[in-house]
Order: C-alpha cells, then sequence, then structure tokens
C-alpha cells in the first residue's frame, strides 16, 4: 500500500516537473511535432560533450544546447580509420555515406568519380526545389561545407571545390575567403559576390549570393566591424531562404571550436563554442516560432580529447579522438529516441526520411 501511495507522489510530481519545465521553456521539443518542411543542420567542428561541460564550468554560463529534450550520440568513425578526419567526418554527415580520411564526399574505392560519387543531402533537396545553403566561419572551400557542396577526391584540392561550388546551383555559400572565387567567376555563375556585413544584409529574397568574408580566424566576434558573425549569417540565411513553399536546407557549421581545441587554447575554443550556441538559440527561436522546421545539431568529432581529470575538464591531445559527439534533435521525435547512439552516416538518411524522401533514394549513387 505504502508503495503505491509513493509511486502515485513520484507521478504526481514529475507531472508538475514536466508542466513547469514547458511553461518556461526549458524542453525545447514542441508538444506536437508537425509536418517538417525545412531542416537546419547545425556542425560544431571538432565539438564533444566534455567541450560544452569544460565551457560551463569555466564560464560559468548555460547553453542552449543543453535544452534539447532530445539528446542522443553520433559515432564519428570514417570508413578507414577510427578517428575521422573532417573529409570524411563531413562526407558522412551530407551523403550519408562513410569514406576515407582526406575525402569529399566521394567513394573510397573511386575517389575521383570514375564511375560514380554520393549524393549529398542538399544535392536532393534541391531536385525537390528545396532552396540551399552553406554557410560556416571556415573557408568556403574547407572540409565540412565541401562534403555539403561538391565532390573530391582530396580535402587540398580547393580550385576543385571551388569549381563544384560555383556551378553547383545551391542559393547560397558563405564563408571566410578561399583564393579560387574571385568576383568575375562567381558573376559568371550567377552569383552575387559578397564580402561585407552591409551586402549581406542588403541582399534581398530569392538572390543567389557567394560569400567571402576576412580570412582572419573568427572567435566570438569577426575581426572587423563589417564582418558578419555565425549568427548573423545564419539569421540572414534563413530570412533569405524561408521563402518558398517547398522549404529549405541550411548547414551551419561553426569552425572555430575545433581550430582553438587543437591549440589546447580553452578560453577561445569557449569563446567560439557560445557563439555557436547562440547561432543554435537563434536557430530554435526560428524554428519554434516557424513549427515546421527540423533542427539537427551534432559535431563531425572531437577534438583536444577532453577529459575529467583532478576537478577540471583539461584537453589531453591537439588532435582528433573517437569519442562520441553530440546528437540533439529539435522539430520531430522521428530521427533518434532519447539517448539513442547511432552512426554519423545514419543522420542524414533519417532526415530524408523526416523530408519524406524514398527510402530507397538516399543514399544514392550518381551515375557518371
Amino acid at each position: 500500500m505504502e508503495s503505491a501511495i509513493i509511486s502515485k507522489i513520484l507521478a504526481f510530481l514529475l507531472s508538475i516537473f514536466v508542466a513547469i519545465g514547458n511553461y518556461f521553456g526549458f524542453n525545447e521539443q514542441p508538444e506536437e511535432p508537425g509536418e517538417i518542411k525545412n531542416v537546419i543542420y547545425l556542425i560544431g567542428d571538432g565539438m564533444g560533450f566534455n567541450h560544452l561541460e569544460k565551457t560551463k564550468a569555466e564560464s560559468g554560463i548555460s547553453l542552449t544546447m543543453d535544452r534539447f529534450e532530445i539528446r542522443g550520440s553520433s559515432q564519428t568513425a570514417s570508413l578507414t580509420n577510427e578517428v575521422t578526419d573532417s573529409a570524411a567526418g563531413g562526407t558522412a554527415l551530407a551523403t550519408g555515406v562513410r569514406t576515407g580520411n582526406g575525402r569529399i564526399a566521394v567513394y573510397n574505392d573511386d575517389p575521383n568519380s570514375v564511375y560514380s560519387f554520393p549524393k549529398s543531402l542538399t544535392e536532393l533537396c534541391m531536385e525537390r526545389g528545396m532552396l540551399t545553403g552553406v554557410i560556416t566561419t571556415d573557408s568556403t572551400a574547407g572540409a565540412t561545407p565541401a562534403s555539403f557542396s561538391a565532390h573530391t577526391a582530396s580535402r587540398e584540392m580547393s580550385w576543385d571545390i571551388s569549381a563544384d561550388q560555383l556551378t553547383s546551383g545551391i542559393d547560397l555559400i558563405w564563408g571566410t575567403a578561399a583564393s579560387e572565387i574571385t568576383l568575375s567567376n562567381t558573376e559568371a555563375n550567377g552569383y552575387r559576390y559578397i564580402s561585407t556585413f552591409d551586402e549581406m544584409m542588403a541582399l534581398p529574397e530569392g538572390s543567389r549570393s557567394f560569400g567571402q568574408f576576412t580570412s582572419s580566424l573568427w572567435t566570438i566576434k569577426p575581426s572587423s566591424e563589417n564582418t558578419p558573425n555565425l549568427e548573423q549569417m545564419a539569421v540572414k540565411a534563413v530570412d533569405i531562404l524561408d521563402d518558398t513553399d517547398e522549404g529549405f536546407f541550411l548547414m551551419i557549421e561553426g569552425a572555430h571550436i575545433d581550430k582553438h581545441s587543437h591549440n589546447n587554447d580553452s578560453d577561445k575554443m569557449a569563446e567560439a563554442l557560445e557563439e555557436f550556441d547562440r547561432t543554435v538559440k537563434a536557430m530554435l527561436s526560428f524554428a519554434k516560432e516557424d513549427g515546421e522546421t527540423l533542427v539537427v545539431i551534432t559535431a563531425d568529432h572531437e577534438t583536444g580529447g577532453i577529459t575529467f581529470e583532478n576537478g577540471s575538464y583539461v584537453f589531453t591531445s591537439g588532435s582528433h579522438s573517437a569519442a562520441d559527439v553530440p546528437l540533439l534533435v529539435y522539430g520531430s521525435d522521428e530521427l533518434i529516441k532519447n539517448a539513442e547512439v547511432i552512426k554519423n552516416c545514419e543522420i542524414p538518411v533519417r532526415i530524408a526520411r523526416i523530408l519524406d524522401f524514398d527510402e530507397k533514394q538516399f543514399p544514392v549513387s550518381v551515375k557518371k
């Protein structure tokens, strides 16, 4: 009898806690997920679980990412290595196919795409008529943005990456400057060339643009007053892309969590992670108001091997590790179950399923 009474009391208390969480917005999940039309895919380069814990412990801040109700993990191994690089990691997240380190959206056994290459989620969405965007604080020819916008045998082939991007038809590609991108070749391929915050903000809906901002490393602030930060780019990109009944797909990369973790620079890593989290907050705000947007947050790998030792979180290396990384979802309960662990290559396949693409259609090979 006493145990039954205790159970009822605990159930009642749990219902109160849930109600309070929903009222104050602590639980970032809609009550009744609707049909998904848009996808915002946020990638914190190098961001492991302990990057979040280290930042909170040392900065004393709360993170929007901690408020996600649906929380799982992604396993990041590449096809050929337990420890992936950003190229293979990005390829898995973009195409649903694992490849060898250094490859950009190609099969490891056909790196030059002699016979075929895997189609990216970006390309699949374009075929449906969705507007698409790829934004990053890295070079536009960097490994992660390239995985969503190009197909090359090596991440070092920056000209080939840029050439693919210029002919991709993606509506906006923004990041730090790549030497191969010029005013003339962007205009020749139907893009507006932009290089300042003011030019970005002046872009109208329906425009197609190639952003080439300062090449200096970005952390919490851009390197000049007329250069946008990640949050500003993301908000403007959504404003431009949210312009069709078919919906949009937007990949957003915060690149400098990784860069500063390689240097074991805790302060700058935290700045980059906080900027990424502010971008997450802005995208969640849009998704909650829109009601038709899936927000997915993950990382391509963990960098720095952060562990908890002697009462604090510390870097243990200057390289990537094989640690699982966060996988956070808002807008649908169909991508993962809470606490589920899946392979990185499964994420875009499940996104495609939520968008109601034929499961046999993705991942798919493009025949040469």
